[in-house]
């Protein structure tokens, strides 16, 4: 078995490859040709700076496997590795610790001014007035996702006599509760943080989640660390609320633009700025190459796949014929995983059970769909219903849902009467916690299916019949089926010069003066166009709800 390290690594993470009976590891600092080295190796070890794109793979007929050391895999041609039947392994979650120390660091750095007391000592300042600081204890924290990292945050900010709140549609209250945080719909968040952290991926929803709209909503005096994404926040919006003093500070680890050259943050002295540090520790590294090195051995030896980012081993032949249903149940479960992570007035309009938690998912394949290997099909709804949450993928995804508390529920029915042959329903039940002791609970579901081998199709919504293409911008519209709505919209829409592409309608029950839905896909709008159409919809009183999903082209 041989085994090319391409990059550094610890001494650790290489003992344990070289532990193995018969393994040849190949180190960096003995490779003069990569692309020959990898002419017979089964393994291949990178970190960012290695591209293992089509060519450096074209001359490596033999390997089996890729692991990176870290979360993102920009540098690696999943889909050629997939073609090639090679595994594309990552680390998540191995960092999760060092990145809470840093967070926690930051706030006690805010509240007690340490960078100021530093600075002022060191050019002999003896300035103890200035510098009074307050208290962690007794102040409310909200964490904004409750993945590996949030929960490593919240037992720590828990020690410290913290109050804590979280924002989390895709785990289970129960986890929550376990590490003592009360999930609340993300605008209590805002209007109740003393310290809001933010620990979400980028997706569509999240970016630019905070900005002006969300900062008005935030409690005065309130303060801001994000070691997550640079997106998440609108640096303009940030920088203004903290000059006028509604924010009292922000302590920032990650930016849009990196390494940072100019910022609105730049003279502001309550705003704390590091060089996305947050998973640069020795222990955070040792962890991830150890973590990587025990998956590339398991593997290896076992067939275990762990933490791949890539399909599953499927023939050929098989690939061919399911890879259109995991394209379609992903996008499904973007469209109905986009309901659960709606987020109120401040985002994308989300109706109030839209701010309930995910409880479990339930799966169900009929007809031809049932006799293929739905391994993949179903991981990969999964990864579109927490689209978003930590590092989750199509070979990860079960194992994320568990993590967090989220039951799975499959059924195959091979025999179906009538209508399209293979089609999968997917539901997801949620709860949330309402008024007094009271629990509210309800279910999202879609059922789709593939056409002419290639384009997934929306069939039905919540159980009201209607036929869309799973792609691009959608627009959904609850409304009440009276006269002259469909109008409006296309008035709307119109005078926002956005095009629409397609126009699907439908009604519950198929009877007059119920419910209806609209799927409403356009022509690539201008963001300010759509922002402007959107809050127009919303004024239209037999319009109930309007939400806008982005599931990208085909």
């Amino acid at each position: 078995m041989k085994i090319v390290l391409a990059e550094k690594v610890s001494p650790a993470t290489l003992a344990i490859l070289q532990k193995e009976p018969g393994w040849n590891c190949v180190t960096a600092d003995k490779i003069t040709d990569l692309p020959a080295e990898l002419a017979d190796a089964d393994a291949l070890i990178v970190r960012s700076a290695v591209q293992a794109d089509a060519k450096l793979l074209a001359a490596a007929p033999k390997l089996r496997i890729i692991g990176r050391a870290g979360v993102g895999v920009d540098n690696i041609d999943a889909a050629e590795a997939t073609k090639r039947g090679i595994v594309v392994m990552n680390t998540p979650g191995a960092n999760a610790v060092a990145v809470a120390e840093l967070t926690l660091g930051l706030m006690i750095s805010m509240c007690r001014k340490i960078p100021q007391a530093n600075a002022g000592m060191h050019q002999a300042k003896w300035d103890k007035k200035s510098l009074q600081g307050s208290e962690l204890r007794g102040k409310t924290l909200g964490i904004i996702g409750c993945g590996r990292i949030g929960l490593e945050v919240a037992r720590r900010a828990k020690a410290f006599g913290m109050e804590l709140l979280g924002y989390d549609p895709f785990i289970a209250p129960v986890i929550a509760r376990e590490n003592g945080i009360t999930l609340v719909p993300i605008d209590d968040i805002f209007g109740q943080s003393d310290y809001l952290s933010l620990h979400v991926g980028l997706t569509p929803q999240t970016e630019g989640l905070i900005n002006q709209t969300s900062i008005a909503i935030m409690k005065k005096g309130i303060r801001i660390i994000n070691c997550a994404r640079g997106e998440l926040i609108v640096d303009e919006a940030l920088a203004e609320a903290i000059k006028s003093g509604h924010v009292a500070g922000a302590a920032l680890d990650v930016f849009r633009q990196e390494p940072l050259k100019d910022s609105p943050y730049f003279g502001l002295d309550n705003v704390l700025l590091s060089p996305h540090i947050a998973g640069s520790t020795d222990e955070a590294q040792e962890a991830i190459g150890i973590q990587l090195a025990n998956q590339v051995r398991d593997y290896l030896k076992l067939g275990v796949v762990q933490n791949a980012v890539n399909v599953a081993s499927l023939t050929e032949e098989e690939y061919a014929e399911v890879s259109p249903y995991i394209e379609m149940a992903n996008r499904l479960g973007k469209l109905l995983g986009h309901a659960a992570g709606s987020t109120g007035n401040t985002n994308t309009g989300g109706s109030a059970a839209a701010t309930g938690s995910v409880e479990s998912i339930s799966l169900t394949f009929n007809g031809r769909l049932a006799q293929l290997k739905t391994d993949m099909i179903r991981n990969a709804a999964i990864a579109g219903v927490l689209h978003g949450a930590d590092a989750v993928n199509r070979i990860n995804a079960s194992a994320a849902a568990a993590e967090r508390g989220i039951r799975v529920q499959e059924d195959k029915r091979e025999h179906v009467s009538g209508g399209t042959g293979s089609t999968l329903r997917l539901a997801l039940h949620w709860s949330r916690k309402g008024e007094g002791s009271k629990t509210d609970e309800g279910t999202w579901s879609g059922v789709a299916t593939v056409l002419h081998g290639h384009s997934p199709r929306l069939l039905s919504y919540d159980g009201i019949d209607v036929e869309a293409e799973l792609a691009g911008t959608l627009v959904i519209i609850r409304n009440q089926d009276v006269p002259g709505v469909i109008g409006r919209i296309g008035t709307i829409l119109g005078e926002a010069k956005l095009n629409i592409a397609n126009f699907a309608l439908g009604r519950s029950r198929n009877t007059p003066g119920g419910q209806a839905l609209a799927v409403v896909q356009l022509d690539t709008p201008a963001q300010a166009d759509l922002d402007k159409a959107i809050a127009d919809l919303r004024k239209v009183e037999s319009i109930t709800s309007v939400r806008v999903v982005e599931l990208g082209a085909l």
